[in-house]
């Protein structure tokens, strides 16, 4: 088994797929591949379940659990998020590979404009995408910049624990849900009476999450979450549905106050099959978008503060799309596809070099 995931990690694989009745399973470049060509039994299945569960109070519980979340670390290779499950009354195993080096804000190609969010005294910062877009490896070179640059106290609330930061200039506090603390809400609540200056939680799917992530915001301390939602607009709409309804209004004006800033990001696949970049949108709380925030007539006016803010840090996917395709280093084919719109213009860019990039 170890072998298998070694030889996936170094082919660059995101995610592994274990499963009684089938062959080991590799997400490489966002395509799920066999690397195996024998299929486990249900027996082998259950020992790798076994092996990957680090509590001994769990494994003695093993028959008994129907989803379970845990990490798990293999030296020199990396350290996964397992998430254990039932189906067809057998076990199957579900691996992200977390690598040990964390990501920064360069190896990952994403805008400059992230530096500068890191640099925030206050404020939300929001990383949305859907599953599988990179979110986790944002926040941590978010985390990282902070860590590398500046005197402070990070507080990260996760559930599991993923990329592991060591204290650079910052002090670093990582708590794990279920192990160091009994739940993301009395980790936030608690974690506001540790003196941090930053704190990291990995979600934000609950109304009483968001509602005190914001407070902490309120209270001048700097917040970074994500949301598995695909885009901009539809984070601001899925942050204000969070309030109950006779909230709302005073929560768009909480939110306006609170946003530092919204990234919203897709992977794509490189033209020249290394692996995978992103495609980001990026809002920036400017004077401008907080009046906007306010008013939900007023919401589709942020797409057009972003293709104009450009030197706020803002851009909009279709911007992030043709710049990439604009330096080749995506095909048009995929540009188009992950704008939905059709918003990319070859035509206008023929005169332009291209270069690889």
């Amino acid at each position: 088994m170890e072998k298998i995931i070694k030889a996936a990690v170094e082919r660059g694989a995101s995610d592994l797929h274990i499963k009684a009745g089938d062959v080991f399973r590799a997400r490489i470049n966002g395509k799920l591949v066999p690397l195996t060509k024998q299929r486990l039994t249900p027996d082998q299945t259950r020992a790798i379940a076994l092996k990957l569960i680090p509590s001994e109070e769990d494994r003695a519980h093993l028959d008994r659990i129907r989803d379970f979340d845990c990490s798990w670390g293999m030296p020199g290779v990396g350290r996964f998020r397992v998430n254990v499950l039932r189906q067809r009354s057998s076990f199957m195993i579900v691996m992200r590979v977390i690598p040990f080096t964390v990501p920064s804000v360069e190896s990952l190609h994403l805008p400059d404009s992230i530096k500068t969010l890191a640099a925030a005294e206050r404020g939300l910062i929001l990383v949305t995408g859907v599953s599988g877009s990179g979110k986790t490896s944002t926040m941590a070179a978010l985390v990282d910049q902070v860590n590398r640059n500046q005197q402070k106290h990070i507080v990260t609330i996760e559930n599991p624990i993923e990329y592991l930061h060591r204290d650079v200039k910052c002090s670093v506090t990582q708590r794990e849900v279920g192990v160091d603390t009994v739940s993301v809400t009395v980790a936030i609540r608690a974690a506001l009476r540790q003196d941090p200056d930053v704190v990291v939680l990995s979600e934000m799917r609950e109304p009483e999450t968001a509602d005190i992530a914001i407070k902490a915001a309120e209270t001048g301390h700097l917040v970074i979450s994500t949301l598995p939602t695909p885009d901009v607009i539809t984070t601001i709409e899925r942050v204000v549905a969070m309030f109950p309804a006779e909230e709302r209004e005073i929560g768009r004006v909480r939110l306006s106050e609170a946003l530092r800033a919204i990234v919203s990001q897709q992977l794509l696949p490189r033209m020249d099959g290394e692996g995978r970049v992103p495609a980001c949108e990026v809002l920036v709380a400017t004077h401008e978008v907080r009046d906007c925030l306010k008013d939900p007539a007023r919401w589709p006016e942020l797409r057009k503060l972003m293709t104009e803010g450009e030197h706020h840090g803002m851009q909009t996917f279709e911007q992030s799309l043709n710049g990439l395709y604009d330096r080749g280093v995506i095909n048009l084919e995929t540009a188009r596809a992950a704008s939905g719109a059709g918003d990319i213009e070859p035509e206008a860019k023929a005169g332009k070099k291209r270069s690889k990039g």
